[in-house]
């Protein structure tokens, strides 16, 4: 049996390659989806709920992501000018502190979506992902796995 934690991780994926995969601009968000909305037995109440929490957070993590992209390039070019030990190492915890923030940011932001909903609901999401991950073996973290035929 895997840890609950899993599981939180799992909804998280899902959340953000429905919210994200498109890119933040042109993404359709699944909690306006009508298809999403009665699968779910969502209400306009929660959807409304949900899109706020989304709309709070995105811009904080488009300027996060931002923020990472500097961060990565300032570490290439140390590396690709063989840097010393020390500026690498000092420019690497840059790196992984941006990271760690945003990774905070987003997660906290799925555990806010979460909260919205109902456990009836939650189990129904679970059982969403679950369908949409064997439909997109691509992002469960397996590269190699071969796409289900059709």
């Amino acid at each position: 049996m895997r840890p609950p934690v899993f599981h939180w991780a799992v909804c998280g994926v899902l959340l953000l390659a429905l919210t994200a995969s498109l890119g933040a601009q042109s993404s359709f968000p699944w909690w306006k989806s009508e298809q999403f909305q009665k699968d779910l037995g969502l209400t306009s109440d929660q959807s409304a709920k949900i899109d706020g929490v989304f709309q709070a957070t995105i811009a904080k993590l488009r300027q996060g992501k931002e923020e990472l992209d500097r961060q990565e390039a300032e570490l290439s070019r140390l590396i690709e000018h063989n840097a010393d030990e020390a500026q690498v190492t000092r420019q690497v915890d840059r790196v992984e502190t941006t990271r760690a923030g945003l990774n905070k940011m987003r997660t906290l932001m799925l555990f806010h979506m979460r909260q919205v909903l109902t456990a009836d609901q939650n189990t129904k999401f679970k059982a969403l992902h679950e369908k949409w991950l064997q439909d997109h073996p691509r992002h469960t973290g397996d590269q190699h796995q071969t796409p289900p035929r059709q």
